[in-house]
């Protein structure tokens, strides 16, 4: 019985300490792995793919006969897009992708509840950077800079310039004597 307590325990502190982000980027991988899986296997039809053409001008590019596998993702237009297999031919480079529809909605999710920290709704237009403009603008803040060590110091104020050495300096403008 303590044992089962102990894993609940330890699991509510994990789930406290990764929140919801954790639970979104395990589903972000789990999925990762399951298309890898079916790309691996070539189980996936030709009509979910599309292919991307990249005019490429390498010096010395060797062409491809055989498209190679590949993989990584890439985000067009706010569609998700899984790499699949990629080739060089001649000056274009050819990659074919599989839209990640599940991609795109754990993102989406993700997006959704991070907007839920915020205090107003999420069609709402942002009335309150108005004030945090104004605030930021009108209100001063006071930074002061202080020296680690005593060495010379020369204390100087914005409003008035103090001459501590004037008086210690001698005037070398001499007048010539009155006849």
């Amino acid at each position: 019985m303590r044992k089962i307590l102990s894993i609940v325990l330890s699991l509510l502190l994990l789930m406290n300490v990764l929140g919801y982000y954790g639970v979104f980027m395990g589903l972000h991988y789990k999925n990762s792995q399951d298309l890898m899986q079916r790309f691996d296997a070539n189980d996936y039809g030709e009509q979910e793919t599309v292919t991307i053409k990249v005019p490429l001008a390498l010096p010395y590019a060797s062409d491809d006969d055989q498209f190679e596998r590949v993989d990584g993702e890439l985000e067009h237009n706010g569609e998700f897009y899984r790499l699949v297999k990629q080739r060089l031919h001649q000056d274009t480079l050819y990659m074919v992708c599989y839209k990640d529809n599940q991609s795109k909605r754990i993102k989406q999710a993700l997006a959704d509840y991070v907007k839920t920290f915020t205090d107003k709704p999420a069609d709402a237009k942002s009335s309150g950077k108005v004030i945090q403009n104004f605030i930021k603008d009108y209100i001063s803040s006071v930074i002061k800079i202080e020296s680690a060590t005593d060495g010379w110091e020369n204390p100087l104020s914005f409003f008035a310039i103090e001459h501590t050495y004037h008086h210690s300096v001698v005037s070398l403008v001499k007048h010539p004597p009155k006849a």
